[in-house]
């Protein structure tokens, strides 16, 4: 996900308390066991995992999955065929959610400007 975010998440699971547990937990499964395995690369694990995120209608982790998708090396045009590859499984209010989040991390992350969410673009 990047550097700061491994450096958060790492400073967050050495805090133990309610939820460092599981945390730690869901860390240890995700990243070391799921993500770690052979067979797929980091780019196509990060659009079986875009996919995924875009179906639960799941915002606020798909803009992590968003922002580690990009630092895996997928393009701003691979990240919007995803939305369109989705389409037609989950239907059009789950990527209008999606497309969102997906502008947000694209203009947070100063990669497209000229994004515009379906709310910006006067689609909802």
């Amino acid at each position: 996900m990047g550097g700061n975010a491994a450096e958060s998440m790492r400073i967050t699971l050495s805090e133990r308390g309610f939820g460092g547990d599981l945390a730690e937990l869901a860390c240890q499964f995700a990243f070391a066991s799921v993500w770690g395995r052979d067979g797929l690369t980091r780019e196509q694990r990060s659009l079986v995992t875009l996919g995924a995120l875009i179906a639960l209608r799941q915002t606020g982790e798909l803009k992590n999955h968003v922002r580690a998708a990009i630092n895996n090396g997928l393009t701003v045009k691979e990240l919007e065929e995803a939305l369109i590859q989705t389409t037609p499984y989950v239907g059009f209010p789950a990527v209008a959610s999606a497309t969102t989040a997906f502008v947000e991390v694209l203009q947070e992350r100063g990669i497209d400007a000229s994004a515009k969410s379906p709310e910006e673009r006067g689609l909802l």
